[in-house]
């Protein structure tokens, strides 16, 4: 089993995904192997260091993360090398080659990325969009093994097919009051290790967050205090979503984008799968339908 996680900053995955990565880690083992890209370079996320110095810090801390949660990480990078802008992504033909490398280089069974808000009410960040847009476009493009060759130079005559996974929408803080998921993955059990994945990215909760001012935090001035206030931001999301437990959960919803699963594939291979049970009926409906076309 491989399985990628694909977002536009530094610590997007382990406020999403984590906990999912790590559960399906105990359960596999050494049979799965999970990796997290991040599309921007980090440098737009603070207000009293300098742009270069938020980059290597945001860098470092994303490195720490991977080694306690054991997964591999990559920047996305641009045919030219570069890694994109934070702060102003845009969905280029640069951008989409850069995803149809990345996702064919791994060749994953399932992507997990962020949702296209479907209203237009909902709060966005120009970054999540533009990775969840980007996504969208390509995933078509996955297999087909000439669409990005000018910019990624390969033996055109020598072709091989690229399985397309099933990709998934992940929550989205920016989109708050506008989420919407297909079920839920119980993390309880990993949830101290989703405790110290985001401590690793103290620039932004001990910092960013508190000063930029959108996410109602308090500065932890201890790991515990950390655990305590993750706890707390958990507990909002499950009631934002109408989901009546006190235990860590993630949600995700299954897109049409790629590869389409059947309700059986994803309770066999997600641990501790919970759908939801006001729309499960139409959740098997949809992707009954989606199957037969």
């Amino acid at each position: 089993m491989k399985i990628l996680s694909i977002h536009a900053h530094f610590d997007d995955y382990e406020f999403t995904a984590a906990g999912t990565f790590e559960m399906w880690k105990r359960k596999l083992g050494g049979r799965l192997r999970a990796k997290v890209i991040v599309c921007t370079d980090g440098k737009a996320g603070h207000h009293f260091r300098t742009r270069e110095e938020t980059g290597k810090i945001r860098l470092q801390e994303q490195l720490a993360s991977a080694k306690i949660g054991g997964y591999e990480f990559e920047p996305l990078r641009y045919p030219n090398g570069e890694v994109p802008r934070e702060a102003c992504l845009q969905v280029t033909t640069d951008l989409l080659a850069a995803l149809w490398k990345a996702i064919r280089d791994f060749e994953r069974d399932y992507l997990f990325c962020p949702p296209l808000p479907a209203a237009t009410l909902a709060g966005i960040h120009i970054d999540h969009v533009a990775v969840a847009e980007a996504v969208r476009r390509v995933a078509y493009m996955i297999n087909v093994p000439h669409a990005f060759t000018p910019e990624f130079p390969a033996a055109e005559t020598k072709s091989k097919p690229c399985n397309v996974p099933v990709i998934l929408n992940v929550y989205d803080g920016y989109m708050f009051g506008a989420n919407s998921f297909d079920f839920t993955v119980d993390v309880e059990d990993a949830f101290q290790k989703i405790a110290e994945m985001t401590w690793c990215h103290r620039s932004q909760v001990r910092e960013w967050l508190p000063w930029v001012g959108r996410h109602d935090l308090d500065v932890p001035a201890s790991f515990e205090d950390w655990r305590k206030t993750l706890r707390q931001r958990l507990g909002r999301r499950a009631r934002e979503l109408g989901i009546n437990t006190r235990r860590a959960t993630e949600v995700f919803t299954v897109t049409a984008w790629g590869e389409v699963p059947a309700f059986k594939q994803l309770v066999d291979d997600f641990p501790r799968m919970i759908p939801a049970a006001s729309n499960l009926s139409r959740f098997k409906k949809r992707l009954a339908a989606w199957k037969s076309q």
